[in-house]
């Protein structure tokens, strides 16, 4: 039986991989992946990471160096891995759509809860206090919600904001044949927007895609929402306008410094990071520690491909999830 070392791992993680696996002798780490923290993979030869674990040149090696021969990314990003020092030396798989839905729904559920001020009413009324005052929100129906990035979860977001009768433009440098909603280029999408949502993926292009310059071209008083990926926003450029009201909510499921604090508790730290602790600080900013994917029906799905993605790996069969 193939020893399999997974890192971060969280209770809930367990649940599904634990209830699924039938195939491998999972040493589950709480600890993240990292330069100080690989040698726990000796001995086994795959190793299960997650989306802050940090596999860099010198991780990669190191692994290699063990007898690793698989990574088995239990996500679908996979920029925290240094691909060309992997390259012909470990296999790299992951799990490219465990639920879409569960992510666009997130969105919407944040844009929801910030437009009517729903966490504001939640405290206030704990404390028996029944004013409206300050809580005025603005109807979704017929406002244009700009979308960049039209995959799956882009495109179910997509379906969601139909539903609520809003009008959708959306940018992606690769479209989708025969699309229900209109596409852009960003400039414009960035002008006639009065959401903006972000379901890309990282690359180069699209790094700080949200930056100074982009903010500028926005309408005045936009909502920003971004589920996708942290380096996405410039967090400087997003909190000058925040602070400047053209910018007037923000709804981060993901920040682009989340590596040293998303998933764990620093409730009784003093380590802080200041932009972070500043949009925290915001009454227009919600923001949750990259949970969107947190459902029961993705966790299943995440064990289970992951699951497969080992077993066509160890059974010599084509690998349909491998980066490349």
């Amino acid at each position: 039986m193939e020893s399999i070392a997974f890192f971060d791992a969280k209770p809930y993680d367990r649940v599904w991989f634990s209830r699924l696996n039938k195939n491998f002798d999972i040493h589950y780490f709480e600890n993240r992946l990292t330069q100080e923290t690989v040698s726990l993979a000796q001995g086994c030869s795959a190793v299960i990471p997650f989306v802050n674990d940090d596999l860099n040149a010198t991780v990669i090696q190191k692994l290699y160096d063990y007898g690793v021969k698989i990574i088995a990314m239990r996500c679908s990003g996979f920029n925290n891995i240094d691909r060309k020092a992997a390259n012909g030396k470990l296999k790299i798989v992951r799990v490219p759509g465990y639920s879409p839905y569960a992510v666009a729904e997130h969105a919407i559920g944040m844009l929801l809860c910030l437009n009517r001020k729903i966490h504001k009413a939640y405290f206030r009324t704990r404390d028996f206090n029944f004013s409206l005052n300050g809580l005025t929100g603005f109807d979704l129906y017929g406002k244009t919600v700009g979308v960049i990035g039209t995959g799956k979860i882009g495109q179910i977001f997509i379906k969601i904001c139909q539903g609520f009768g809003m009008n959708v433009i959306a940018y992606d440098p690769y479209p989708i044949s025969n699309p229900d909603f209109k596409y852009s280029d960003l400039d414009t999408l960035f002008s006639n927007s009065d959401i903006i949502s972000l379901h890309c993926p990282l690359t180069e292009q699209s790094h700080h895609i949200i930056n100074s310059e982009s903010i500028k071209k926005m309408k005045d008083n936009v909502f920003l929402i971004n589920t996708s990926r942290g380096l996405l926003i410039e967090s400087e450029s997003l909190l000058e306008g925040l602070r400047s009201g053209k910018i007037s909510a923000a709804a981060l499921d993901v920040y682009e410094e989340e590596t040293d604090f998303f998933f764990e508790d620093y409730s009784d730290k003093v380590k802080r990071d200041m932009v972070l602790s500043m949009l925290l600080s915001m009454p227009n900013v919600l923001i949750t520690s990259h949970q969107a994917f947190l459902t029961t029906e993705a966790l299943h799905n995440i064990a289970e491909v992951t699951l497969q993605n080992l077993s066509d790996f160890y059974s010599g069969k084509e690998l349909i999830n491998e980066v490349r």
